[in-house]
């Protein structure tokens, strides 16, 4: 289909006009500008600001402005007289109608969305307009109430809307479905999933939102449910796809015929009747994604994470979540418009999350020849780098792009991805694993020779079923475990032993050094240490052990979260202990060692 250094074909080569209405919106955007660097196409940017506000990365649109390649329309959709003069004369309109700054009053919703749409279409045929391809959703077969897992153009509108703007964009493609080959007019709308990227108003801004607040670290539902995601450069795409198509009649546009139920619900929306709505034969829709679904989260926290902020971590399940909200609302509907905005920002992430939804892009591939031109990894980084704004500093950020480690991996060496939570499911794993042996050495009430002698028979016992079981016929996909699985090699038993001599040798050096009274500073930490375990192991050693447990898979964690903080408490303190220790020596007797010394030494002098 179309590409990006002119086109391929005849039909490519000929100068074509064409109006993007919405044009400076969020997909109305890079649609322009795709369109302009494809070089064979004149382009009207219709809007309802009052000028097109460049961006200095903008320079193709700004040079196709000053040599008359594009020309701006200020248009008010409510108006049609303002969008006959805008379209007039073009062959090709494309309908990006901006969900930006919409009003949150329903009327003015209904008057943009729905007239709107209504002006569009009635403007396109008396201006006798080719091709109107709209910009729809995949939310106008959602009810948020049933997952939907590879959906395909036969899915009927769902009837019931989780959100106000999804029922009258579904009123508005129906309009605009209902005027293909009426005319002369073709029409298409394109159902994109969850579109982001760069200017994204919506997905983004709600996820940082989300962030900024205390809900950051949960995940909202099970965290498994997946969806698909479309990004904004792909839908820009799909738009120049489906106008090649309709131009050239090559293929058939074969969406969907209406159920009795949709067509009642276009009769009632259209004020048509039903010979009228006979005329219609097929009606072009197609679903627009990445074609990569994945897991709403893991997805979310590759922004967050793009952004300094810490992936969600703790399982919320969705039905609390919806509770909780709605208490909120009770309780702030009159007093906290801040809270009131969080509580919608959970909503709607709630409504995105908790339910899967993936779409079949099979007809758009067949019928269109859509394929996505960026991939999900291409994705992300400009879509986080265009929001550099909401970058926050943390020590993530500082050594996401690093080759040189924090303080923490350094002290780990090799257990950071166990202990810094790195790879989640191998952290909780093996936290649970020695939460288990913590409760069956010490929680259990059982003797310690006994637990190690119970614990020793229950290996024995599995290690023995899964030799003998695949003898006897059952089968077994776990393969056996060889001997050397049991062996140590020499290697390892020389250097065993030589990490318990080296220790061996520190620990006899301690101890000379307090036999001797050579190191003050040595024997208060040797009495310290003596003292503490006095005070704790003979009351307190199961509790004790429990909470170096827990502390040795939190503090490097959050250590590393708050490294300069920290280590600026550690100075402080260390500082404190280091002049309080000093002080302290001072008026302690003198070392034997130094005494002898500086006996033998004064004797000398005398002589």
């Amino acid at each position: 289909m179309a590409n990006e250094n002119g086109g391929d074909g005849d039909l490519d080569k000929e100068v074509k006009t064409c109006a993007v209405l919405g044009g400076r919106g969020f997909i109305g955007r890079p649609l322009v500008e795709r369109l302009l660097r494809l070089g064979n196409w004149i382009v009207r940017v219709v809007d309802a600001a009052k000028s097109p506000e460049l961006k200095p990365s903008e320079s193709l649109l700004a040079d196709a402005f000053s040599s008359g390649r594009a020309a701006y329309f200020q248009v008010d959709v409510r108006d049609i007289s303002q969008i006959i003069e805008a379209i007039e004369g073009v062959s090709v309109v494309f309908y990006t109608d901006s969900m930006d700054s919409l009003p949150p009053d329903f009327y003015c919703c209904y008057k943009i969305i729905v007239q709107g749409a209504k002006n569009v279409v009635n403007a396109c045929r008396e201006c006798k307009v080719k091709r109107l391809i709209y910009n729809s959703s995949a939310d106008v077969i959602f009810d948020n109430v049933h997952d939907v897992r590879g959906g395909d153009e036969s899915l009927p509108y769902s009837g019931q809307f989780w959100d106000m703007v999804a029922d009258l964009r579904t009123q508005a493609e129906a309009l605009i479905l209902f005027a293909n080959d009426i005319d002369g007019l073709l029409t298409c709308a394109l159902r994109p999933c969850n579109v982001f990227g760069p200017g994204d108003k919506q997905l983004l801004p709600l996820l940082v939102n989300m962030a900024k607040s205390n809900w950051a670290k949960f995940i909202i539902g099970s965290g498994n449910n997946q969806s698909d995601f479309t990004y904004v450069e792909n839908v820009a795409h799909a738009h120049i796809c489906a106008e090649e198509s309709l131009r050239s009649q090559m293929v058939t546009m074969s969406g969907k015929v209406f159920s009795k139920s949709e067509l009642l619900f276009v009769m009632s929306i259209t004020f048509t009747s039903r010979e009228e709505y006979l005329g219609l034969k097929f009606l072009q829709v197609f679903f627009i994604t990445n074609l990569e679904p994945m897991e709403f989260w893991d997805f979310a926290s590759l922004l967050l994470e793009g952004l300094g902020y810490q992936r969600p971590v703790i399982s919320l399940p969705a039905w609390v979540v919806h509770c909780i909200v709605y208490l909120i609302k009770l309780l702030h509907v009159k007093s906290d418009s801040r809270k009131l905005d969080l509580c919608a920002s959970v909503f709607n992430i709630y409504a995105l999350a908790s339910r899967t939804r993936t779409f079949s892009c099979s007809a758009a591939q067949k019928h269109i020849q859509y394929s996505p031109v960026v991939s999900m990894e291409e994705a992300v980084k400009p879509t986080v780098d265009s929001f550099s704004h909401l970058t926050i500093d943390s020590p993530f950020m500082r050594y996401k792009d690093s080759n040189e480690p924090s303080k923490v991996e350094k002290l780990l060496g090799s257990g950071e991805d166990i202990l810094l939570w790195r790879d989640e499911k191998k952290s909780f794993f093996c936290f649970l694993v020695l939460a288990l042996l913590y409760y069956w050495f010490f929680l259990s009430g059982r003797a310690f020779i006994s637990s190690v002698a119970k614990l020793f028979l229950l290996i024995s016992v599995l290690l023995s079923g899964h030799h003998i079981l695949p003898l006897i016929g059952y089968g077994s996909r776990i393969p056996r475990l060889s001997s050397s699985c049991f062996e140590i090699s020499e290697v390892d038993m020389r250097n065993s032993f030589f990490t318990m001599k080296c220790m061996w040798d520190k620990l006899d050096c301690i101890l000379k050094s307090l036999a001797q009274g050579e190191d003050w500073s040595t024997f208060f930490k040797a009495s310290s240490f003596l003292y503490f375990c006095k005070l704790i192991v003979p009351h307190h050693l199961n509790a004790a052990i429990g909470l170096a447990l827990v502390l040795s898979f939190t503090l490097c964690f959050v250590y590393e979260q708050y490294e300069e903080k920290i280590d600026g408490i550690a100075r402080v303190v260390y500082s404190i202990a280091r002049k309080t220790t000093i002080l302290l020596v001072r008026k302690l007797p003198m070392p034997l060692a130094e005494k002898g010394y500086n006996q033998h030494t004064s004797f000398d002098n005398l002589q």
